[in-house]
């Protein structure tokens, strides 16, 4: 696939980019709605997503929103008619998750609201960082719901059982401050998209059979038990001395030069 196809496609809901080599970039962007998650933006993002990870010239993505919103939750105008049959037989929101199928790392860029949905698609990607201004929070029980892509599982595993129940019993609203003292964002930046974007770079300068590996490994730990991780921990480990990229890179340490790497 060339690495402008999914870059240049014209998207309603979402923008995207290749801010720098190796990097794509993907901008929700329904101001008005406050970047409400709707079926017909996912649409739209999963289908930018699966390009960008079908793109041999992309490495790392940056999911972000915007100044005021990362994203302020599901579309309410969309669900609040939904009856039970409808929700349950044509699996609605499943494809939501569609993000954690990814090989390729993904950074959240997040800034202002990211509740519900928005908190919830936040926790999808591998690495969060946030603005001073995040607000993060799991709202739902406010409407009559409880979260239903992962809100209640991701944020266990992120800051604990007992915090999680508090935060998804009550709906109340969490600073970026607490996400950051909790674990669930890695830092609290002053310039999120710059440093996210720079995050990437970093990532996408890395040998890319390795990074995906990696993400691999560490979503295997977070996921399942320790002593499956171990093994598949290994066994990654040992695929790695079947790439171009492991003899360049260790032959470039001994040689004390910077490697070049293939991503093969």
């Amino acid at each position: 696939m060339s690495s402008g196809s999914a870059s240049e496609r014209q998207y309603e809901h979402i923008l995207t980019s290749l801010p720098s080599p190796g990097i794509a970039l993907i901008t929700l962007n329904r101001p008005k709605a406050l970047n409400a998650l709707s079926s017909p933006l996912f649409a739209e993002l999963n289908e930018a997503l699966a390009a960008f990870d079908a793109d041999d010239g992309v490495r790392a993505l940056v999911l972000t929103g915007s100044d005021r919103a990362f994203a302020a939750g599901a579309d309410i105008k969309e669900m609040k008619d939904k009856e039970y049959s409808d929700v349950y037989q044509n699996r609605f929101i499943e494809n939501w998750s569609r993000i954690t199928h990814l090989r390729k790392p993904i950074i959240a860029a997040v800034s202002g609201y990211a509740l519900g949905g928005g908190c919830e698609l936040a926790m999808m990607c591998d690495i969060i960082l946030a603005s001073p201004t995040a607000v993060f929070g799991q709202p739902e029980v406010n409407i009559g719901i409880i979260p239903g892509a992962g809100g209640t599982q991701r944020l266990v595993r992120a800051i604990g059982k007992s915090r999680a129940m508090e935060l998804v019993l009550t709906g109340r609203p969490f600073s970026a401050a607490e996400a950051a003292a909790w674990g669930l964002v890695s830092r609290v930046s002053e310039d999120v998209l710059a440093d996210a974007l720079a995050l990437a770079g970093q990532i996408a300068g890395k040998g890319a059979v390795a990074a995906q590996a990696a993400k691999e490994a560490v979503n295997v730990a977070y996921e399942g038990s320790l002593a499956e991780g171990l093994r598949q921990e290994r066994r990654l480990f040992h695929g790695m001395f079947a790439t171009r990229d492991q003899k360049e890179g260790m032959a470039a340490f001994a040689e004390k030069r910077k490697p070049t790497w293939t991503h093969s």
